[in-house]
């Protein structure tokens, strides 16, 4: 294993505690320590853990049956999970295949994306467009897709096809950008690689409305998604929304694009689905789309043993049944500002933050050595992981992530409570939070 790929929190599992138990937004480890979880893992348990009406419409469907094999039956749970996704998203999306999680979900997508291609008879268009400083997924197509060096170095020349283009960050803007100008210079770099391969030969452009791991909680600037949408269409490219960790809720709206008022062609969505309770994720396609395969193929070309799984359809049912009664969604949405607010004020005096950003329950920090340039600190001080391990030690669970800058510097903790997270289990993450990140930068010399 390569350093970068040690310096991946996804490498770091040594010496871990042993989970024992875990009740709503809680969680302990076999020597009884309890930790709050901040970032639902990795942005999946909206409703935290254990939830007893979650847990009981799994057991009711493991009493009738676990799977029924989704190319011999439909299933219940299969038709209203289905009914509720289309109305979440506005009718927006209009036919979807069911996976076991993200990465699948994204795999489907790009499936999705050939198949509608190849039945209107564009057999040139192959290629994909993504954006460094990106994370689809460990499946070698999503992973190919992802512009996140750390965990895609090893893989290199055993990929799809595909094009990378510059991410879109107001924070970071692209050379000769503003903060207000972020968006327009990203959706030109869109543009221009699309002018240099031909659009003849793109299938598809692929990118996260809220940039999640790679890049901690960045959301498209102002004016790129709608931009994006247009040359997209303009081009006959399809627009593949990845909303694996971002949308079903997270951000505030059930789609993350709604905030920016764009609908994509395809869309991915796994991790606040089910909320952990089981694997699920599935790809969604809008009218058109399927429209076109339904007409040349009448389903799909995609599908593997588990999709459709029962009892995990059944658990996404509950879960989004538990979204909607409460108004959770709107609840997560209200609280966005609030949580960059207190993290500021908790943060307060230390130049070392650099951005507070996000949107909803997906909100992350990033840590810069100068305030003024942005220039990220060293790599080798390995701060996030740090901050990972200081955090886990103060009984709090967060999401520190390295590289976000240029695949190897940068450093950003990122915060993603349950939808129905409490305000003092609120407070609570923020509060260990900011002890977490001040007693690492002290401890470092560094604040």
């Amino acid at each position: 294993m390569t350093t970068e790929a040690r310096h991946d929190p996804i490498a770091a599992t040594d010496a871990l505690p042993k989970v024992a138990r875990a009740k709503g937004a809680h969680i302990w480890d076999a020597t009884g320590k309890q930790y709050i979880d901040g970032s639902g893992g990795p942005a999946v348990y909206c409703l935290g853990h254990t939830n007893a009406e979650v847990n009981r419409a799994i057991c009711d469907q493991l009493d009738r049956i676990a799977h029924g094999y989704r190319y011999n039956f439909t299933a219940d749970a299969l038709e209203e999970l289905t009914d509720i996704i289309r109305d979440r998203t506005g009718q927006t999306m209009a036919e979807m295949v069911f996976v076991t999680g993200g990465s699948e979900a994204v795999e489907s997508c790009l499936k999705i994306a050939l198949q509608y291609h190849y039945a209107k008879g564009d057999f040139t268009r192959k290629t994909f467009i993504s954006r460094e400083r990106s994370w689809h997924g460990n499946t070698l197509g999503a992973l190919g897709l992802s512009g996140f060096a750390e965990r895609t170095q090893a893989f290199e020349g055993a990929f799809l096809p595909s094009i990378k283009i510059p991410t879109a960050n107001a924070y970071r803007p692209l050379p000769g950008a503003t903060e207000a100008t972020a968006g327009a210079a990203a959706a030109a770099a869109l543009e221009e690689a699309i002018q240099k391969a031909g659009a003849e030969t793109i299938a598809g452009f692929v990118f996260e409305p809220v940039v999640g791991a790679a890049g901690g909680c960045v959301p498209a600037p102002p004016g790129y998604a709608q931009a994006v949408r247009d040359i997209c269409t303009r081009h006959g490219i399809l627009m593949i929304a990845d909303e694996v960790m971002c949308g079903a809720g997270r951000c505030g709206t059930w789609r993350a694009l709604e905030h920016d008022g764009v609908v994509p062609d395809i869309m991915s969505v796994a991790k606040g689905l089910a909320g952990g309770y089981l694997p699920l994720g599935a790809a969604l396609c809008s009218a058109p789309v399927w429209d076109v395969i339904r007409a040349a193929d009448g389903a799909f070309a995609t599908g593997h043993t588990f999709t459709a799984h029962t009892a995990a359809c059944a658990a996404g049912v509950a879960v989004q049944k538990i979204i909607t009664r409460e108004g959770l969604v709107e609840r997560v949405a209200a609280n966005g500002p609030r949580l960059k607010e207190w993290l500021g004020e908790a943060l307060e005096g230390i130049d070392a933050v650099g951005d507070i950003r996000g949107r909803g329950h997906f909100i992350a920090l990033e840590l810069v050595e100068d305030r003024q340039t942005k220039r990220p600190f060293d790599p080798d001080l390995r701060l996030f992981l740090k901050i990972r391990s200081q955090a886990l030690e103060n009984g709090l669970i967060c999401y520190p992530v390295g590289g976000n800058v240029d695949g190897r510097a940068g450093d950003i903790v990122i915060f993603a409570p349950p939808y129905n997270a409490t305000d003092a289990e609120l407070a609570e993450i923020v509060d260990k939070g900011a002890a977490s990140v001040r007693q690492v930068l002290r401890a470092e010399g560094l604040a």
